[in-house]
């Protein structure tokens, strides 16, 4: 599994300076829109997160290389494997649906484990012809493309992944009859539908977004840039450390106030302990200021992927607060409640869960001298307990590499800003 990280803080105070890489979100997103653009469209500052690069070698590969307008074709790459990257495999999922040949897209053990059905179901209902290789509702999958498309009109549910949404308005202007997608139920992870749409306006595709329906005509993309800003997921472990600190003076350069990405929310949620964020001088500097917090239901349903982050820092100020919008943690890179539950367990402290609603218990909580903490293949769980090294003497994470899904400079960066980083064996 790789080695392991031991992390030590001398003071509790936290300051310096963070280049934080392109945004996961965006730079995936992004990708997509170029390989179906016909080379209309260019993408800059593309983020070195394992996931995103995965993505670009495999549309660089040619695998999904663009043709004629009737969409993509393969060379003679049958297997895509594309290991843990579930971003990925969402989107390759519908955009191989376009291409003219047979592909088998599969993926780590872990992701042979993380539902597929919906998007499945989806886009069999458009036309697409797409079979199970091993157990039905998973990957790896086979797909035949050249979709011949038998509706425009497809109704999916809105709580579910947000990328399945997203796969299917990604190749909505590129399908013959273009998509009128209606979601049915609140919709979960709601900005990262925005985002899409928005991304997809800036390369020239337009849309109508009615009541609970997404249309999308078909129609060209036009010749633009899309410049990936960095990534508010990370900037939000900046903030948990900058809570957990006595003093903290921070700057994150290259974010901005105004963001597409919904983990932008952290600023705002944040504040509630006592962070301030201020914009400027190209970036936001993040001051500490001594606030009791009061604030006890955080509603995460927008922002599922920063669930973790706030958890914990609830969990190390004994702030027992109350959480929902948590349905899509199951699903993710590990089941992220029980992963919470066991590692929260480690301080003594309970995540209860009663139905659709958590609430943290830290009446039990202690702080150890040293703190053992398993990741589960998971980059958000390693990333989010990391700042208990503010509070306990010796922080070990297991996988240190296990961050280089979407940060891969993490560990160099809480160097920088004072932190002791010892991998595990090494002297």
């Amino acid at each position: 599994m790789g080695q392991n990280i031991l992390l030590t803080k001398k003071t509790k105070t936290v300051k310096g300076e963070v280049h934080l890489t392109g945004s996961k979100s965006e730079c995936n997103r992004a990708l997509i829109i170029e390989a179906l653009s016909n080379g209309k469209v260019r993408v800059e500052n593309i983020s070195d997160a394992a996931d995103a690069v995965t993505l670009q070698e495999v549309l660089k590969s040619g695998t999904l290389k663009t043709n004629t307008d009737s969409g993509l074709k393969t060379q003679d790459l049958r297997l895509v494997n594309i290991g843990p990257a579930g971003t990925a495999m969402r989107f390759l999922t519908a955009c191989f649906t376009l291409q003219d040949e047979e592909v088998v897209l599969t993926g780590s053990e872990r992701m042979k484990q993380r539902p597929i059905g919906v998007l499945v179901d989806a886009l069999r209902k458009l036309g697409a012809e797409i079979s199970y290789e091993e157990n039905e509702g998973f990957p790896p999958i086979r797909i035949k493309g050249n979709i011949r498309q038998l509706t425009n009109s497809i109704s999916i549910k809105g709580n579910i992944s947000s990328q399945y949404i997203t796969a299917l308005l990604l190749i909505a202007a590129k399908l013959p009859l273009g998509l009128e997608l209606h979601i049915e139920g609140d919709l979960t992870s709601r900005p990262y539908v925005e985002m899409t749409l928005a991304m997809l306006q800036q390369a020239g595709v337009k849309h109508r977004w009615n009541d609970n329906t997404i249309s999308i005509p078909r129609q060209e993309f036009k010749q633009t840039v899309l410049s990936v800003e960095p990534d508010w997921s990370a900037a939000s472990y900046w903030y948990a450390i900058a809570a957990l600190a006595d003093e903290a003076d921070l700057f994150l350069h290259g974010l901005t106030q105004y963001s597409l990405q919904g983990d932008s929310v952290i600023t705002e949620i944040m504040a509630n302990f006592g962070i301030t964020s201020q914009f400027g001088d190209g970036g936001v500097h993040l001051h500490k200021e001594a606030k009791p917090v009061t604030r006890k239901i955080f509603d995460l349903k927008e922002c599922p992927d920063l669930a973790q982050t706030i958890i914990v820092v609830c969990a190390a100020l004994n702030h027992e607060a109350t959480f929902t919008g948590l349905e899509t943690l199951k699903i993710k890179e590990t089941d992220r409640i029980k992963a919470l539950q066991n590692e929260l367990a480690k301080i003594g402290v309970k995540l209860i869960e009663k139905g659709e609603i958590y609430k943290l218990d830290c009446s039990g909580k202690f702080i150890p001298e040293t703190l053992f903490i398993n990741t589960y293949e998971d980059h958000r769980m390693a990333m989010a307990f990391a700042p208990l090294a503010l509070l306990v003497p010796q922080v070990e994470i297991e996988n240190a590499k296990v961050v280089e899904k979407s940060y891969p400079a993490f560990w160099s960066d809480l160097e920088k800003v004072g932190f002791v980083v010892e991998v595990k064996g090494e002297r």
